[in-house]
């Protein structure tokens, strides 16, 4: 199988994860700006709400880029099946 044929779909999927590698750090980095705020003393900080919902805003997001993945790794997996079985019909022929 070419490299032009799996290009497309390994990039998508590269592309995914790298996204969700900068999700997963932006969700330590609110995590630790939460913990600071809370131990900043001097009565509740209004910024701790709205960290606690941009963290869970995060999660959801990440866990949308995982299932995304997944399935994109399925289709790729099923396609290159489907490419590889034509490819032994053809090779029959």
């Amino acid at each position: 199988m070419s490299k032009e044929q799996t290009g497309p779909s390994e990039s998508l999927v590269q592309d995914l994860l790298s996204e969700r590698r900068e999700l997963k750090v932006a969700v330590e980095r609110l995590k630790i700006e939460l913990e600071d705020a809370k131990a900043g003393g001097g009565g509740p900080d209004p910024r701790v709400k709205e960290l606690q919902g941009e963290i869970e805003r995060l999660r959801y997001q990440l866990a949308s880029v995982r299932a995304e993945v997944t399935q994109l790794r399925e289709d790729r997996d099923r396609l290159k099946s489907g490419i590889e079985r034509a490819l032994d019909q053809l090779a029959e022929e």
